[in-house]
């Protein structure tokens, strides 16, 4: 019998860790991620019963809802974890930084951080390997470089997990490749995006570079809040392809990001926008370049993408009080982040004066919103079973709805943390 349990990511945005078991005797782990709460303490996942019976855990990309609980099975275990090149390279970084922030929150330290990326076999698109009594293959998920889907192959059937999955292309990543999902017979999908359809990228691209020159035109400063890792590095190359004439700025551990995905040509889908984007704009090395930044007009871009520290509460708090400036925000603000509070109420916290900069929200979304969710699946031509995971549960439960109208005879689940499902006797 294969079962699947929840170990993070159920009803919830991130925190992904998923257990699939054999026979109760064996089993591996799709994703072992954090989240945060509302007071910016980390969440890990469940823990598997059994340590001695995971075999491996496969990582499908080096964001650290997906990857910030790996060293938790580098303590007492040396568990192999399986993903592609330039996730270990990435997850280096990120891993770092999340004991540099939260170490003291931690129950492990550098060490089983070390072990973790020494445990790391790192794979190719389309490669196979054995994990145990598992097959697995990945293939290209399309969210950020490196992203994967993977295919657990057993001899009852295909279980498709998508990850973060994307089928729209991109500056950084081509479209997902689901060639392989053909014959999954269940399908694990993300539903980040279960609720909406994304707008038209290149219109939100157009949209995003007038107004930025409508801002500096009129003598003012575009702040631009991201994500360091993919969506600083997309933003600088939508600008970059459109010979973007004013003077842009990254900051924080974006220019780390850029470093390596500029070592991994053939993950960048358009390498040569990249770049000319790292040839062009202008990395900020220190306190003196920021203060150097804020005495002209411009645009500078810098995490966090949700304002919930970096360089970017410092630039925020220096130009919201003139309304000849602007924040754009470009990535998914989370329940009770500073970048959700100004959205809902122009406010970054209780004791803040109102934002008088200008305030813009723009879809660059890397997830596949609702119906590109739905056509992912119906590459499948045997699925029987759907489980959405990472989704909050207003969206899943559009998705779920959806799902159950659109495929006919396919069982939707929609599982909580700690829910065991049989996916085949």
């Amino acid at each position: 019998m294969y079962s699947l349990k929840i170990l993070g990511g159920g009803q919830e945005v991130g925190r992904n860790s998923l257990e699939i078991s054999k026979d109760g005797s064996e089993s591996i782990m799709l994703d072992c991620g954090v989240n945060f709460d509302e007071k910016d303490m980390p969440r890990l996942p469940l823990q598997v019963a059994s340590p001695v019976k995971l075999k491996g855990i496969v990582v499908s990309h080096s964001h650290l809802d997906h990857t910030g609980g790996l060293p938790l099975y580098q303590i007492s275990t040396s568990i192999p974890i399986y993903g592609t090149q330039i996730t270990k390279q990435i997850s280096e970084l990120i891993l770092s930084d999340f004991l540099k922030l939260s170490g003291a929150m931690l129950p492990f330290e550098l060490r089983e951080v070390q072990k973790t990326l020494g445990n790391f076999i790192s794979l190719n698109y389309k490669d196979t390997v054995e994990v145990g009594g598992f097959t697995i293959e990945i293939t290209k998920a399309g969210h950020i470089p490196g992203s994967t889907l993977t295919i657990v192959k057993t001899e009852k059937g295909d279980i498709a997990y998508s990850g973060d999955i994307n089928t729209t292309e991109t500056k950084l990543s081509g479209p997902a490749d689901l060639s392989e999902v053909r014959d999954a017979k269940v399908f694990i999908i993300e539903g980040t995006y279960g609720k909406f359809n994304h707008p038209d990228r290149r219109k939100v691209e157009e949209d995003f570079v007038s107004k930025a020159k409508e801002v500096i035109e009129g003598g003012g400063i575009v702040l631009v809040p991201a994500f360091s890792l993919a969506r600083s590095q997309e933003i600088l190359s939508v600008l970059a392809e459109r010979n973007f004439e004013y003077d842009v700025y990254y900051d924080g551990m974006s220019k780390d990001m850029l470093r390596i995905m500029l070592q991994n040509k053939n993950e960048i889908n358009r390498y040569d926008i990249l770049v000319k984007a790292s040839e062009t704009f202008n990395p900020v090395r220190g306190w003196r370049d920021r203060k150097e930044v804020l005495r002209q007009k411009g645009l500078v871009i810098t995490g966090a993408g949700m304002l919930k520290g970096g360089a970017a509460v410092f630039y925020y708090k220096k130009i919201a009080d003139d309304k000849r400036n602007a924040v754009f925000m470009v990535g998914y603000q989370a329940e009770g982040t500073p970048g959700r509070r100004i959205l809902e109420t122009g406010m970054f916290d209780e004791q803040s004066p109102p934002l008088k900069a200008r305030l813009e929200l723009f879809d660059f979304s890397s997830h596949a919103g609702r119906d590109q969710l739905v056509d992912i699946i119906k590459h499948s031509n045997l699925v029987e079973k759907v489980i959405i995971v990472h989704s909050s549960i207003e969206s899943g439960k559009v998705l779920a709805k959806t799902i159950m109208e659109k495929l006919n005879g396919v069982n939707v689940y929609f599982p909580a943390e700690g829910d065991e499902i049989k996916l085949f006797d």
